[in-house]
């Protein structure tokens, strides 16, 4: 018993690059997370909160609750059909990994998870991520499929095979597009909860 006390003493947690909302940080997130979720989930992942890599340039959703500075990953243009500055935000993330490899899996909240489930998909194509291992993982809360074709036909091309779990709110406008993503994975783990787009509190 001794040795596989050991074993699992030793076992490496596994580690996600958590990426936060539109508007928001990885303080935010950090925040979000921590606050919500118990100690005895959270202490058996490996957590990296980042920052996007581009000042918001406009008003954040979340200012008054939570303090500046607000970040976005890329940008949203005519009725979000157009993406600004995507290549630029697949390739910051790609080195964030690198910098704190090896990254088992991504957790993404909004636009953060929108981005976590097709950046799997792309990854698989040979299209992002080359340079990192395989995403193993997938955490995605108040999540949804882009909805230009040019990004979605490559990303979704074919089902997302690698486990992911899905939060999933009753009153999250994003709801509709979240369930549309859940079709889009092969055996999804779905938790729903009474909220809206939001974190949703575990325990």
């Amino acid at each position: 018993m001794g040795s596989l006390g050991e074993a699992e003493g030793r076992r490496r947690r596994p580690r996600f690059l958590c990426l936060h909302g539109f508007r928001t940080s990885a303080e935010i997130m950090r925040k979000q997370v921590l606050g919500k979720w118990p100690a005895n989930v959270t202490a058996r992942l490996d957590l990296v909160f980042a920052d996007a890599p581009f000042p918001a340039e406009g008003k954040s959703e979340v200012e008054g609750i939570f303090d500046p500075p607000y970040y976005e990953w890329f940008q949203l243009d005519k009725g979000f059909m157009e993406y600004r500055n995507f290549d630029k935000c697949l390739a910051y993330i790609e080195e964030l990994m690198i910098k704190d490899v090896p990254f088992d899996g991504l957790m993404g909240f909004s636009q953060g998870a929108i981005l976590s489930a097709a950046l799997t998909g792309l990854q698989e194509h040979g299209l992002a991520l080359t340079r990192v291992p395989k995403i193993k993982y997938l955490i995605i809360i108040g999540g949804a499929k882009f909805q230009s074709p040019t990004v979605a036909e490559k990303a979704y091309a074919n089902k997302i095979a690698c486990p992911s779990l899905h939060f999933i709110g009753e009153n999250d406008f994003l709801k509709v597009h979240g369930e549309k993503l859940i079709k889009s994975c092969v055996d999804p783990f779905i938790i729903r909860h009474p909220k809206g787009h939001t974190v949703p509190r575990l325990g």
